[in-house]
C-alpha cells in the first residue's frame, strides 16, 4: 500500500481539490483508494457523504493517522490519500512522515509563494522531498513559469502536472463527483488524470486510464 499525502499552510491553495481527484481517479484506474481526511472543517468528508461509491473518506484525528493507515492496509487497500488541516502543524508532520510522495499545492501568486516557506521547511523536519503542485492557475498565464523559476530557485521540486482554474473542477464537487466524472473528455478531468498517473509513477503503483477517459486505452 501507498501513501499520499496532500499538505499546504495556505488556505484555497485546492488541496482537498487535489486530494479528491486524486482518489476517485485512482478508483476509476482499479486501485483500492480510500482518503483519510485530518482537516478539522472535513471538507473531504462532507463531500465523501454526498457520493454512494467509492473511495471511502474517513474522518481522522492526526494522532490516529497510523491506525487508519494500518486498518486500510489489512483491507486491502492500494492507496490512501490524506488531506491535512490548512496548516503547517503538528498534523501535518505526522501526514508527511507516513507518506511515500507528498504534495504541496500552490497558487502562483505572490502571498502563496511566500507562504509555502512554512511548509517546505516542516518537510525538511520530516526529511522528506515533497513536490509542489502548481494549482488553481490561470490558463496560458506567464504567472506558472514564473511561479515555477521563483519556487525551484529556492530548491524546491515542481510536479510536472499544472492544475488550472477550471469550472468542472468546482461544479463536480458539488454533488459529490470530480471532474472525471463530471466531465470525464474535459480538460479538468485530463489534469486529473495527468497527476495520478504521474503520481502513481513515483510511488511505484500501477494503473491504467479506463476506456472511455482522456488517454485511455479504447482496445
Amino acid at each position: 500500500m501507498k501513501t499520499i499525502a496532500v499538505i499546504s499552510q495556505k488556505g484555497g491553495s485546492g488541496k482537498t481539490t487535489i486530494a479528491l481527484h486524486l482518489a476517485v481517479a485512482a478508483t476509476e484506474a482499479g486501485l483500492a483508494t480510500a482518503v483519510v481526511d485530518l482537516d478539522p472543517q472535513a471538507s473531504a468528508t462532507k463531500w465523501g457523504d454526498t457520493r454512494e461509491q467509492p473511495p471511502d473518506v474517513v474522518s481522522a484525528q492526526a494522532e490516529r493517522l497510523q491506525e487508519m493507515l494500518d486498518a486500510a492496509r489489512d483491507n486491502g487497500a492500494d492507496l490512501v490519500v490524506v488531506d491535512t488541516a490548512p496548516n503547517a502543524d503538528r498534523a501535518s508532520l505526522l501526514a508527511m512522515r507516513a507518506a511515500d510522495l507528498i504534495l504541496i499545492p500552490c497558487r502562483p501568486a505572490r502571498f502563496d509563494l511566500e507562504a509555502i516557506a512554512a511548509t517546505l521547511e516542516l518537510s525538511e523536519i520530516a526529511r522528506k522531498e515533497p513536490f509542489v503542485v502548481l494549482s488553481c492557475a490561470p490558463v496560458r498565464s506567464a504567472l506558472v513559469g514564473e511561479a515555477s523559476s521563483d519556487l525551484e530557485g529556492r530548491g524546491a521540486r515542481i510536479a510536472p502536472v499544472v492544475i488550472h482554474q477550471r469550472v468542472a473542477y468546482s461544479h463536480a464537487v458539488i454533488d459529490g463527483r470530480t471532474a472525471t466524472e463530471f466531465e470525464p473528455e474535459g480538460k479538468a478531468a485530463e489534469e486529473a488524470w495527468d497527476l495520478l498517473m504521474w503520481a502513481c509513477g513515483r510511488v511505484g503503483l500501477s494503473a491504467r486510464r479506463p476506456v472511455g477517459t482522456v488517454g485511455g486505452d479504447d482496445e
